[in-house]
Protein backbone atom coordinates (compact mmCIF):
# COMPACT_ATOMS: atom_id res chain seq x y z
CA UNK A 1 0.00 0.00 0.00
CA UNK A 2 1.09 3.35 -1.06
CA UNK A 3 -0.03 6.96 0.91
CA UNK A 4 -1.11 9.38 -1.74
CA UNK A 5 0.12 12.60 -2.30
CA UNK A 6 -3.47 13.24 -0.50
CA UNK A 7 -2.15 11.36 2.23
CA UNK A 8 -5.38 8.58 1.24
CA UNK A 9 -4.68 5.25 1.51
CA UNK A 10 -6.30 2.33 -0.28
CA UNK A 11 -7.81 -0.57 1.73
CA UNK A 12 -7.88 -3.85 -0.73
CA UNK A 13 -11.81 -4.89 -1.49
CA UNK A 14 -11.15 -8.44 0.35
CA UNK A 15 -10.13 -6.74 3.85
CA UNK A 16 -12.89 -4.31 3.48
CA UNK A 17 -15.10 -6.72 2.94
CA UNK A 18 -14.07 -9.43 5.58
CA UNK A 19 -13.93 -6.51 8.01
CA UNK A 20 -17.16 -4.70 6.69
CA UNK A 21 -15.42 -1.78 6.02
CA UNK A 22 -18.52 -0.06 3.64
CA UNK A 23 -17.78 2.86 1.76
CA UNK A 24 -19.55 5.03 4.56
CA UNK A 25 -18.00 3.03 7.77
CA UNK A 26 -16.12 5.53 9.75
CA UNK A 27 -12.42 4.45 10.77
CA UNK A 28 -10.06 5.54 13.50
CA UNK A 29 -6.93 5.73 13.56
CA UNK A 30 -4.63 4.78 16.76
CA UNK A 31 -1.41 4.96 17.49
CA UNK A 32 0.55 2.09 19.09
CA UNK A 33 4.28 1.35 20.28
CA UNK A 34 4.24 -0.90 16.60
CA UNK A 35 2.72 2.14 14.32
CA UNK A 36 -0.82 2.61 13.35
CA UNK A 37 -4.25 0.70 14.10
CA UNK A 38 -6.84 1.23 11.63
CA UNK A 39 -10.24 0.16 13.33
CA UNK A 40 -13.67 0.84 13.05
CA UNK A 41 -14.63 3.40 15.01
CA UNK A 42 -17.64 2.24 17.39
CA UNK A 43 -21.11 2.71 16.39
CA UNK A 44 -23.41 5.70 17.20
CA UNK A 45 -26.33 5.20 19.42
CA UNK A 46 -29.65 4.44 17.14
CA UNK A 47 -31.40 7.73 17.42
CA UNK A 48 -34.50 5.31 18.64
CA UNK A 49 -32.54 3.92 21.32
CA UNK A 50 -31.98 7.62 22.58
CA UNK A 51 -35.64 8.26 22.93
CA UNK A 52 -37.04 4.67 23.51
CA UNK A 53 -38.83 4.93 26.69
CA UNK A 54 -39.13 9.12 27.08
CA UNK A 55 -42.51 9.06 27.60
CA UNK A 56 -42.83 6.38 29.92
CA UNK A 57 -45.51 3.63 30.22
CA UNK A 58 -48.41 5.49 29.32
CA UNK A 59 -51.93 3.47 29.38
CA UNK A 60 -53.82 1.74 26.28
CA UNK A 61 -53.27 3.24 22.86
CA UNK A 62 -56.35 2.86 21.89
CA UNK A 63 -57.90 4.99 24.85
CA UNK A 64 -54.67 7.19 24.19
CA UNK A 65 -56.62 8.12 20.70
CA UNK A 66 -59.92 8.23 21.53
CA UNK A 67 -59.40 10.73 24.07
CA UNK A 68 -56.95 13.13 21.84
CA UNK A 69 -60.01 12.62 19.34
CA UNK A 70 -62.67 13.93 21.57
CA UNK A 71 -64.32 10.98 21.83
Amino acid sequence: MRISERGQITIPKPLRDRFGMNHNVEVELVPTEGGLLIRKRAAAEHPVDRVYGVLGSGGNTDEYLEEIRGR
